[in-house]
């Protein structure tokens, strides 16, 4: 192999550090004493930055290292004890999460999906089910709902399907819990119509993903309605979450919410996006599951794969027949012009 290539990189949207602007302010403050477990001057402004952008500045914001921890602790910390979380099929924490719910007791009820999206008609025709069902005693019971904002196959619920959902969770008292893991990507996506300032209005707790959308680590999870998960610091003490140097967490987030550079951020990942899609268009590659926002899906045969392979590194997602595979591109915060221009060449030699 030439010693001058370089492999292209487009398998996910964590591989690079974070946005120079947090790395500059993790500098500033390196040498600052700081109290331990959140409870610093720093996460106490990026928790008030959070809220206001939110529009619920009576809430609460709680910082943890990573998306799995997050879902893990809100939904263990949300269910009783013989209740069960409903999901897509195709749900991160039904799919990608090595049955962390599951570890903790609680079972995932999922239901089909179309494009990642689960729908208001079909929750409550399960939780009708359930209660219509005369040995429902036996069968666990519906106790929350998980849904992603963008969903595990990059689409985006619009604000009628969010109300929708919102609507029934409240009419059957069902917590909402939406998966903000790349958020950034779905607030930056000119195909979406719902805020920060909706999210927490519609849904009874949210996360907003760093570490995917320009943080070195770090989620914060968002409850508007303050006292909703009664002792929620001491669940995540107990449950090994709480990072003691937790203004680490706080000074990125406080970085993100500054000058609305959270809703800027996934612009670069969603433009590279749409011209690494024009391109596969052109190839005529077809696209998978409609995803607008940064992940690409698209499926190739074995020899469009292979050459692939040894240009870039993508993401095996699933065999669909055939002897076709889809695939997937991520793009990021940090996707580069000239990256996405090597891509773009790449496929024009398929």
């Amino acid at each position: 192999m030439n010693s001058a290539f370089r492999k292209l990189s487009f398998a996910s949207d964590y591989m690079e550090g974070a946005h120079p602007s947090i790395l500059s302010r993790l500098g500033e403050i390196n040498f600052d004493k700081n109290p331990g477990y959140g409870a610093d001057s720093i996460c106490e402004s990026a928790r008030r930055k959070i809220l206001a952008a939110c529009s619920c500045p009576k809430g609460e914001v709680h910082f943890v290292v990573g998306g799995t921890q997050a879902n893990a602790l809100v939904i263990r910390s949300l269910l009783k004890p013989y209740q069960g979380v409903i999901a897509a099929e195709s749900g991160h924490i039904n799919v990608h999460e090595a049955g962390a719910i599951e570890a903790g007791g609680h079972k995932v009820l999922t239901l089909p999906h179309s494009s990642g999206k689960i729908s208001a008609e079909a929750i409550e025709r399960l939780v009708w089910s359930y209660w219509e069902d005369e040995t429902h005693e036996h069968i666990v019971m519906p106790g929350m709902v998980y849904i992603s904002q963008p969903t595990e196959l990059g689409t985006l619920y619009s604000l009628d399907e969010l109300t929708a959902i919102s609507q029934v969770c409240r009419k059957y008292e069902l917590p909402l819990y939406v998966d903000g893991a790349r958020l950034a990507y779905g607030l930056a996506c000119p195909e979406n119509d719902v805020s920060l300032q909706d999210l927490g209005t519609l849904c009874d707790i949210f996360y907003i993903g760093g570490t995917k959308c320009g943080a070195l680590f770090g989620e914060a999870v968002v409850i508007p309605k303050r006292g909703l998960i009664p002792h929620f610091f001491t669940l995540i003490k107990q449950q090994g979450a709480l990072l003691a140097k937790g203004w680490l967490l706080g000074a990125q987030f406080d970085v993100l919410f500054t000058d609305g550079l959270y809703l800027r951020i996934g612009k670069p990942a969603i433009e590279a996006a749409g011209r690494i899609r024009d391109a596969l268009k052109e190839q005529n590659i077809p696209l998978c599951f409609g995803s607008p926002t940064n992940q690409i899906f698209f499926a190739v045969d074995e020899k469009q794969r292979a050459f692939l392979r040894e240009k870039v590194d993508s993401s095996f997602w699933e065999a669909c027949g055939g002897g076709h595979t889809i695939l997937r591109f991520a793009t990021s915060w940090a996707t580069s012009p000239e990256d996405t221009d090597a891509l773009i060449q790449v496929l024009q030699a398929l």
